[in-house]
């Protein structure tokens, strides 16, 4: 055969199989994103989708209720479809969903992104390792000049810091009070429809028969919604397509000419017919896009293709048909407003059609519901609330958990609005406020992204604000004179909860800072010696403190106090990083506190703000690994005799290939397992026992391999790590303080009223650290102490 021919045939044959590989690689592609665009129906657009039921009646149920005319159908008509097409689609789907950390959305993910690029303290022990994270990435160099100005002014003053932290904490706490009032108005209001098919039955029984479901809802919490997500999807799905069905039936039925009402003309008309009463009645037109904010929230779990194409291709068209039906019915039978959605719906398919309403507003309550336990989860990890019961309901879908304090508070609030209300329309007055305060806040934040994030000129960071600031101001001012008719529900949750987390962030901040100012000197611990002045008995001693350098003021107390101290000590700080989620293998840094003979380290073990810390990790095995891990690296790396404290002798841990394993999904396993530190040479086996737990007990084994083939190092590295085996053969004992903490008598009589009472209250009643971080008590040690701050 000719050369060049088969060189041809080969060529073609080798484009063939290229273009075969993309072909599938692209169907793969387009499999997972319709995957996921199916999955998020059910956890994203639950809220949103069942806005239908309740947005008319919200509407009209008040100052426009009698003598309503056809053309103030037209008119709100028209608001609900150019409020739904600026916020949801052209404002979250194509610009806010842009602004995400590492995937994650959020009001935190805006303010870790500002935080990160504007060198704000996000974290209180925030340290210059954490930006070598994989997942700490800066859209733009801070050195860029575009907003330098204003990174400068906020950086400068400290009160525009705080003043952002309470913007941030004010969103937090509107989305938190969402989870009280949106199962109270998403059941009520499919419940409600009963009235429809049976006008006589009273409505304390629609009452009593939404508050069984809610009590149903709550009191299954704690089995987490693995085992019924999967028909999330599939409800809203065929509500959607009930919605859709009944408003083009409606639509042909009662009058096709109402899609003349999509034009700017009827908002203009509306408001010159009604003046100030139809201004107020925007109010019920906002309750259109509520749930609009989770298309962001919710981003950590889906993709942005994902969650855009499933809205802009099904959630949009289905309730903006839906609306347009209702509108063309209530256009021909005007004195209908009252449940108006039921009323539309044709008799033979009326009980079909609320099943699927009831099934929809629960998916729509638990998407919420699960969406406040997330955020509650992440403002612990950030220091702004106090320390509560996390429980974790799934072992295969990551960050699915439970907080039962957190739920039966928001059970006996909705229970309490749904019995003290008795109807959708001052319900959803709240919950309008509080939907439009998180738009608000996410708008503000988006503005200050688009400066200093995206480092886009100034102008079009004011066009964004001065489009949707405005038009969400606009409705926030019409819910503020829903404030007397439940509109006050939401801010006083608001308030309840921003002075806890304010409070708590304070105080825990003030705490930090008198650490950080009385450290114990490196000096005075090198006058101590190796043996610090006292008995170093077999063991390890796990000091636990907030701080990631220096020695801490409970370390002297200690001393004192104490008539013996463990011969291997280590000081271990669990921190969170300013990132959604730190990766195993970057999560430790080990570094030597002092000179070697003093058996001193430091362990810094560092989360994300969206990570679950699992009561099963299995810490002790990790340190102790990485411990090991460190002495051969810093001996082989590093021939210097005394190492002193300080960020740039930490090193991370676990990175690698083949120093440690130890499999996350085998921890439940009965058999013994191992994780290995290989070199060539003799074996120095170190047995662990998790006796102290009080999990089921675990055998496990860590092996250290000491290198034989450096002969300058190999005393040392196996002198080191004898000593590290037989302290963990010893046992751990686990070290912290029991602090009080009390506001200087030179204190104003607000921060003593924050201090002494507030904060102490919150601490009191706040679950231990020993018990959050899995201490057993049987080898806890405390040292009580006073900080005056």
């Amino acid at each position: 055969m000719d050369p060049e021919r088969a060189s041809s045939q080969q060529s073609s044959i080798g484009r063939f199989e290229w273009r075969s590989v993309m072909q599938y690689t692209e169907r793969a592609s387009i499999a997972v994103l319709l995957t996921l665009a199916y999955q998020s129906f059910g956890v994203v657009y639950g809220d949103l989708s069942v806005s239908p039921l309740y947005v008319f009646r919200a509407t009209f149920g008040d100052t426009l209720r009698n003598d309503v005319e056809e053309r103030e159908i037209m008119g709100v008509l028209c608001f609900i479809f150019w409020t739904l097409t600026l916020i949801p689609v052209i404002k979250y789907s194509f610009i806010v969903l842009s602004a995400h950390d590492n995937g994650e959305g959020g009001t935190f993910a805006l303010y870790a992104l500002l935080c990160r690029h504007l060198k704000l303290s996000l974290i209180l022990n925030q340290q210059a390792a954490d930006e070598e994270l994989s997942s700490y990435k800066l859209e733009q160099p801070t050195t860029s000049p575009r907003g330098v100005w204003f990174r400068h002014l906020l950086e400068k003053h400290k009160f525009l810091q705080n003043g952002l932290l309470i913007v941030v904490l004010l969103g937090t706490c509107m989305v938190i009070g969402d989870g009280a009032l949106t199962p109270a108005l998403s059941v009520l209001s499919a419940i409600s429809g009963i009235r429809v098919a049976a006008p006589h039955l009273h409505e304390n029984v629609t009452v009593a028969v939404a508050c069984c479901i809610l009590v149903l809802l709550f009191g299954l919490q704690h089995m987490g919604t693995r085992r019924v997500s999967r028909l999330f999807a599939p409800i809203i799905l065929a509500w959607l397509l009930c919605n859709a069905s009944i408003g083009m039936y409606n639509l042909i039925t009662w009058n096709p000419s109402i899609l003349k009402a999509l034009s700017p003309y009827y908002m203009y008309y509306f408001f010159k017919m009604d003046g100030k009463e139809g201004w107020i009645a925007l109010g019920g037109v906002l309750l259109c896009i509520t749930g609009a904010e989770a298309m962001y929230a919710d981003l950590g779990h889906f993709s942005r293709k994902s969650v855009k194409l499933a809205f802009v291709g099904v959630v949009y068209p289905s309730l903006l048909i839906g609306y347009i039906g209702q509108a063309a019915y209530l256009s021909k039978h005007l004195n209908e407003v009252d449940h108006a959605f039921f009323k539309s719906v044709p008799r033979p398919v009326f009980w079909p059609v609320f099943v699927v309403a009831t099934l929809a507003s629960i998916v729509g309550s638990q998407a919420v519901i699960s969406a406040t336990f997330s955020i509650i989860n992440q403002c612990m990890a950030l220091g702004c609330f106090p320390r509560v019961k996390v429980v974790h309901t799934s072992n295969q879908v990551y960050g699915q958990v439970y907080i039962p304090e957190i739920n039966w508070i928001m059970f006996i609030l909705c229970l309490t609005l749904t019995i003290s209300f008795q109807n959708t329309i001052d319900i959803g007055n709240a919950y309008g406020i509080a939907v439009i305060i998180v738009m608000l806040v996410t708008t503000f934040l988006m503005t200050l992204v688009i400066i200093t994030v995206w480092q886009c000129s100034i102008f079009w960071a004011l066009c964004f604000f001065a489009v949707f600031g405005c038009i969400e101001l606009l409705y926030l001012s019409t819910a503020f004179f829903k404030v007397p008719k439940g509109g006050w529900v939401p801010l006083v949750l608001a308030g309840v909860f921003m002075s806890i987390m304010y409070v708590w962030h304070y105080g825990t901040t003030k705490k930090y800072e008198y650490d950080f100012q009385n450290k114990v000197s490196m000096k005075w611990l090198l006058n101590l010696g190796p043996s610090l002045g006292i008995v170093r008995v077999p063991g390890i001693g796990l000091i636990y403190t907030d701080l990631v350098s220096g020695v801490p003021a409970i370390f002297s107390h200690f001393v004192t106090n104490l008539p013996a101290f463990h011969e291997v000590l280590v000081f271990v700080c669990m921190k969170s990083a300013p990132v959604p989620y730190v990766s195993q293998h970057e999560r430790y840094l080990i570094g030597r506190i002092g000179p070697k003979n003093y058996h001193m380290y430091r362990c810094i073990v560092r989360y994300g703000y969206k990570d679950v810390r699992r009561d099963e990790d299995d810490f002790e095995n990790q340190l102790i690994a990485n411990l090991a891990e460190f002495i051969q690296r810093e001996e082989a790396t590093s021939s210097n005799e005394h190492s002193f404290e300080g960020d740039r002798h930490l090193a991370v841990m676990g990175t690698t290939p083949g120093l440690l394993f130890n499999s996350l999904s085998d921890r439940r396993e009965e058999s013994i397992k191992s994780s290995v530190i290989s070199n060539n040479g003799d074996s120095l086996q170190l047995q662990e026992w998790l006796s102290s737990s009080p999990r089921p007990i675990h055998k496990r084994r860590v092996h250290f391999d000491i290198p034989m083939s450096e002969a300058h190092h190999s005393t040392d590295v196996r002198k080191e790590l004898s000593v590290l085996a037989k302290a963990r053969e010893a046992g751990l004992a686990y070290m912290m303080s029991h602090s009080y903490v009390k506001a200087k008598k030179s204190s104003n009589f607000l921060k003593k009223c924050a201090i002494d009472y507030m904060y102490t209250f919150l601490r009191k009643n706040s679950r231990d650290p020993a018990v959050v971080l899995n201490i057993p008590h049987t080898s806890l040690i405390e040292v009580g102490m006073f900080y005056y701050v």
